[in-house]
C-alpha cells in the first residue's frame, strides 16, 4: 500500500532531535532521534508511561547524557477515534510511523462492529510489517513451570503476511463456496465432506525467503549459533514444504559462505561447528514443541510460517513467565514498530496495577535495533535484581514467597534506582558470555561422542534426499584407468565414484559391480580400459528436495542402487538404497511420514 502524506491534524513532530534514516539499506540513527509512540488502549497508559521512564533513564545513565529520545506520540484505537472523528487507524499516524522508521506501542482494541480490521493486522499490511519478531529467554527469578527456563533464549521469526491469515475463507452456503467446492472436485478431483467451510493457505517463495533472509542476517549480526526452519512440510508439501525449501536456498545462495546445513554439521565437521559459521536446521513443528520443553538450548532463532509462528511463540513464551512479559516487533526492511504482545486487559484500565514487561523488553529489542546496545543491557542486567529484591507486580507477587508486591509505577521507580545506581555491564556481559561459550561447547562435545544419538534426540528427521546425501564426491576422470579408479574406491572404502563428464558432458558413476560383471566377467585388462568404457552412462539424478519416498521409486523404477543429487545443473552428492535403508533404521517410517 502506497500511504501519502496526509495534513497534519494531531500528531505533532518534535522541533528538536532529527529522524531515523536509511542510507545504502542501513539504519543511520543520530545522536538525538525522534521515535514514535503509541499509549495503546486499556493498560495502554499505565504501562507506557511507566516505560517511557525507564528508556529514559536507561539512556541517559548508558551515555551520560550525550544521548537523548525525543518522543512523539502517534494515534491508534480508542484514543485515535476520538480525537479523528471515530477513525481507529488514520491514515496520519500510518504515515508517521512509516516517516520516523522506528517506533512502539501499547497493546490495542479493535472496535466491535463488522466492517472493522483487527489494528495489528491493518499495521501489518499496510506498513507491509511481513516478520514478527519474538525474543523469549527466562530472567533469573521470573516464575516459569520448567525446571530449567534458564535454557530458553530464542529469537523467533515469524512470517507476517500469507498462510491463513491472508483471509481467504469462503463459508459453507455461500454461492462463492459451492463455485470454489465444485471446481476442486471436478476439475481437481479433491475429496473433502459437503458443507466444509473453503479457506487457502498461500505460501510463496518471494514472502518465504526474505523472512528467511531477515532470520539469518539477525544470526550472523547477534553471534547466533543456527537458524531453525519450523514447517509441517511432511503433510504440506507445496505449502510448508516449500517454505522449508526455499529456506535452504536463501541459505546457499546468499549466505552460503557463512551457513551450512546440519548434515554438513555431522557428515563432514563431525559435530564439530567451525568458527564463524551457522548451522541451518529444520524441524517439523509438533516435533519442535516437544523440543522446546525436552532440549531448548539447542535451538537459537527459529524461522516459521504464520501459523505456527502464533502457536510456537506464545508457548516459548510461557515457558519464562507468560505473555506478561514476552516482548515483539513487526518489522518490514527497515520500517520496524515494537509492541507489547498481550491485550488491553480493560478491567485494569487505570489501576495502575499491571506488569509492564512486555512493553518494557519491546523497548529493548527497539534499542537493540539502532544499535544502542548499552541501553538495552541496562534494563535487561536490573531487572532480574528488581526481581531477586521480591519487588514485583501482582502477577508474580502471588507466585513468589515473600515478595513485596508494588504498582506499575512503582516498578519502574525500583528499576530505575537499580539502572541509576549502577551496573558493571563489562563483568555481567562477560559471565554471559562465558555462560554461552561453556554451553556450547557442551553441545558440541555430545555431537562428537554421540552424534546419532544427538540428531535423534534433538528431533532431527530426514525429510529429502539432501539430508541423506553424501555430500563429499569422490570423482575420477573419464579418460582415467580403471585400475587407478579401483584404487580410489579401496582408499575412500567406498563401493562407487562418480565419473566426470567427458566429451558428451554427461556425468556417470562407475560401481564394484561395474567392474565385477565388465572387467572380471568380460575378460577385459582395468590397466588399459578406460573409466568411460564401462561406467553406466547418463546417471539419473533427482535435486536436493525430493522427498525420500519419491528417491526410492525413483531408485525401483529405473533398477538403479544410486542416485546422483543435483542442484541446479551442478551435481553435488549422491544418494543410494543404503542410505535410504539406513534412514528407516534409524528413524523409522509410516508411510508418507517419517515421525
Amino acid at each position: 500500500m502506497s500511504i501519502k502524506d496526509p495534513r497534519p491534524r494531531h500528531i505533532k513532530i518534535p522541533a528538536e532531535g532529527q529522524k531515523i534514516t536509511v542510507v545504502d539499506g542501513r539504519l543511520v540513527v543520530p545522536e538525538q532521534p525522534i521515535l514514535g509512540y503509541i499509549e495503546g488502549d486499556g493498560i495502554g497508559p499505565d504501562i507506557t508511561r511507566a516505560c517511557l521512564r525507564v528508556w529514559d533513564a536507561a539512556v541517559a545513565k548508558a551515555y551520560d547524557g550525550q544521548r537523548r529520545i525525543h518522543w512523539c506520540e502517534c494515534f491508534l484505537g480508542e484514543k485515535a477515534a476520538g480525537l479523528y472523528d471515530g477513525n481507529y487507524c488514520p491514515d496520519e499516524t500510518l504515515y508517521a510511523l512509516k516517516d520516523l522508521v522506528v517506533s512502539i506501542k501499547g497493546p490495542l482494541t479493535t472496535p466491535v462492529g463488522g466492517g472493522f480490521r483487527s489494528l495489528n493486522v491493518a499495521l501489518r499490511q499496510d506498513l507491509d510489517l511481513y516478520a514478527c519478531v519474538r525474543p523469549v529467554r527466562h530472567y533469573a527469578g521470573v516464575p516459569s513451570p520448567l525446571k530449567r527456563p534458564d535454557k530458553v533464549d530464542v529469537v523467533l521469526f515469524r512470517e507476517n503476511t500469507e498462510d491463513v491469515y491472508a483471509g481467504i475463507e469462503y463459508k459453507t452456503g455461500t454461492p462463492e463456496n459451492e463455485k470454489i467446492a465444485r471446481f476442486l472436485r471436478d476439475e481437481m478431483k479433491a475429496k473433502f465432506f459437503d458443507g466444509a467451510g473453503i479457506g487457502i493457505k498461500p505460501i510463496s517463495e518471494f514472502g518465504s525467503k526474505r523472512l528467511v533472509r531477515k532470520a539469518i542476517q539477525y544470526a550472523i549480526d547477534n553471534g547466533r549459533e543456527s537458524v531453525t526452519l519450523v514447517h509441517k512440510g511432511n503433510i504440506q508439501k507445496f505449502t510448508e514444504g516449500a517454505f522449508r525449501n526455499w529456506g535452504y536456498a536463501v541459505a546457499r545462495e546468499e549466505f552460503g559462505n557463512v551457513t551450512l546445513t546440519e548434515e554438513q554439521l555431522y557428515g563432514e565437521y563431525k559435530g564439530k561447528q567451525p568458527e564463524g559459521k551457522i548451522v541451518i536446521k529444520d524441524r517439523i513443528a509438533d516435533i519442535m514443541f516437544q523440543m522446546m520443553l525436552l532440549r531448548p538450548d539447542e535451538f537459537d532463532v527459529i524461522a516459521t510460517t504464520n501459523l505456527n509462528g502464533d502457536y510456537l511463540s506464545d508457548a516459548i513464551a510461557a515457558e519464562v513467565g507468560g505473555m506478561g512479559i514476552a516482548p515483539g516487533a513487526n518489522i518490514a526492511d527497515h520500517v520496524a514498530v515494537f509492541e507489547a504482545t498481550h491485550g488491553t486487559a480493560p478491567k485494569y484500565a487505570n489501576l495502575n496495577k499491571v506488569n509492564p514487561g512486555s512493553l518494557l523488553f519491546s523497548g529493548v529489542m527497539m534499542f537493540e535495533y539502532m544499535g544502542w546496545k548499552e541501553a538495552a543491557d541496562l534494563i535487561t542486567l536490573a531487572y532480574p535484581e528488581v526481581i531477586k529484591d521480591g519487588i514485583v507486580t501482582y502477577d508474580f507477587a502471588r507466585q513468589i514467597d515473600g515478595a513485596t508486591e508494588v504498582s506499575t509505577s512503582q516498578f519502574a521507580d525500583a528499576l530505575i534506582e537499580r539502572i541509576e545506581g549502577g551496573i558493571d555491564l563489562e563483568a555481567k556481559r562477560k559471565a554471559l558470555q562465558d555462560k554461552l561459550i561453556k554451553e556450547r561447547k557442551q553441545r558440541e562435545i555430545r555431537r562428537l561422542l554421540q552424534p546419532l544419538e544427538e540428531m535423534l534426540d534433538t528431533g532431527h528427521i530426514p525429510q529429502t534426499v539432501g539430508d541423506l546425501m553424501t555430500r563429499t564426491l569422490i570423482t575420477v576422470a573419464d579418460d582415467e584407468t580403471v585400475e587407478a579408479a579401483m584404487h580410489v574406491m579401496s582408499d575412500n572404502s567406498v563401493s562407487s565414484v562418480v565419473v566426470e563428464p567427458g566429451s558428451g558432458g554427461q556425468w556417470g558413476i562407475l560401481t564394484r559391480r561395474d567392474i565385477v560383471t565388465k572387467i572380471v566377467k568380460g575378460n577385459r585388462s582395468p590397466s588399459n580400459t578406460k573409466v568411460g568404457e564401462i561406467c553406466s552412462r547418463p546417471v539419473f539424478s533427482v535435486q536436493a528436495e525430493t522427498s525420500i519416498r519419491e528417491a526410492a521409486a525413483a531408485l525401483a523404477e529405473h533398477n538403479f542402487r544410486r542416485l546422483t543429487v543435483s542442484q541446479g545443473d551442478r551435481v553435488i552428492g549422491i544418494v543410494t538404497e543404503t542410505d535410504i535403508f539406513r534412514a528407516v533404521e534409524k528413524f523409522g517410517w509410516a508411510g508418507e511420514v517419517m515421525a
